[in-house]
């Protein structure tokens, strides 16, 4: 196995630059073309003198070409991402355009082992973590599709919680001037609860939004629907959240896909005012979207707005996110529903 130099942040790239006997700032070259300028060759790393080239060669270094396999247009204008990875793995990443705004949702994992009721890409399961360099890849090949991204959500395929240190990595390139400079207030993480992970976000000192996936407010209902509630309860995810916003005073994100007579009544929006009263924060109502062999179906309009009428009404800033990209299988749940369907 080699060394991909696009999976390495740029103080891990200095460290190898003077592992290898070499001038520190060599390693901002070699950054700011792999990120910046797309080079996928090394050997295109003019600024590099011909034997340092030679010798980042020799010791296995290499950087990583994207593999973008097809991209869908949907009538909304949400464009949908495929893209395959070295080992013949896919996952998919998801560009949404609002006001001229560009915000993309990328992938850490191929697949998912949290296996939530109403998602598709849990029915595939757990297939890879991805690296730094595979994730970054995800919003490198969309903004060379002349797309300036301004946002990044971690929402895509996997739980980004269990792929911690590529995470991290991956948040400290895309935050970084010298790569692709996106503002670490765009940068947001989404969960669907991994409490000791969230405390460990704390303690990073690149801090990106948190959004956690909350779907019910209460255990019995959150774990038929989300399996990992059995390991990291409620009560667990509270806890974890509020160590999270005494170290960071950064507000939270709650998401809440809503099911039809599942979730969605008017007691079940006054239980989640309850719940989440002593945290900042706003919750994201989100439309269920429906895929092949999920019998769930989505909440009608009326019973959304009352949802969240009856949350404002508590003091909650409530946001609903209607469907996007569905016709192209790119909404909140969808990613990999194709393949659920062939398999």
């Amino acid at each position: 196995m080699g060394l991909d130099l696009k999976d390495k942040t740029l103080d891990e790239l200095e460290h190898l630059v003077l592992a290898l006997g070499q001038k520190e700032y060599l390693a901002g070259y070699i950054f700011s073309f792999i990120h910046l300028r797309g080079i996928t060759d090394i050997s295109q790393i003019s600024p590099l003198s011909k034997e340092f080239r030679r010798q980042l060669a020799e010791q296995g270094c290499y950087v990583s070409r994207p593999g973008k396999v097809q991209t869908l247009e949907d009538p909304d204008g949400t464009i949908k991402y495929l893209f395959e990875l070295g080992d013949g793995n896919r996952v998919e990443a998801v560009l949404l355009s609002d006001d001229g705004r560009k915000t993309v949702c990328i992938s850490t994992q191929a697949g998912c082992a949290m296996n939530c009721a109403f998602c598709a890409t849990g029915r595939l399961g757990l297939r890879r973590n991805l690296s730094a360099g595979e994730i970054v890849d995800q919003v490198g090949c969309i903004q060379r599709d002349k797309h300036r991204i301004s946002s990044v959500v971690y929402m895509g395929m996997g739980e980004p919680l269990e792929n911690y240190d590529p995470l991290i990595r991956s948040v400290r390139i895309l935050n970084h001037p010298d790569a692709y400079n996106i503002g670490i207030r765009h940068l947001t993480i989404s969960t669907c609860g991994i409490s000791p992970a969230i405390e460990r976000l704390a303690g990073e000192t690149v801090l990106p939004r948190l959004a956690v996936s909350l779907n019910a407010p209460a255990n019995p209902l959150r774990t038929k629907l989300m399996p990992i509630n059995k390991k990291y309860p409620i009560e667990s995810v509270l806890r974890a959240v509020k160590a999270y916003q005494a170290k960071t005073k950064r507000r939270v994100t709650f998401e809440y896909v809503l099911i039809k007579g599942l979730n969605d009544s008017l007691t079940h929006a006054r239980m989640l005012a309850k719940l989440v009263a002593g945290v900042k924060c706003n919750i994201n109502l989100i439309e269920f979207n429906p895929h092949t062999g999920c019998r769930f179906a989505a909440s009608d309009k009326k019973a959304i707005e009352r949802f969240a009428e009856t949350l404002r009404g508590a003091g909650m800033e409530t946001t609903v996110r209607y469907k996007r990209g569905r016709k192209i299988k790119a909404a909140c749940g969808q990613l990999g529903a194709d393949w659920v369907r062939r398999k």
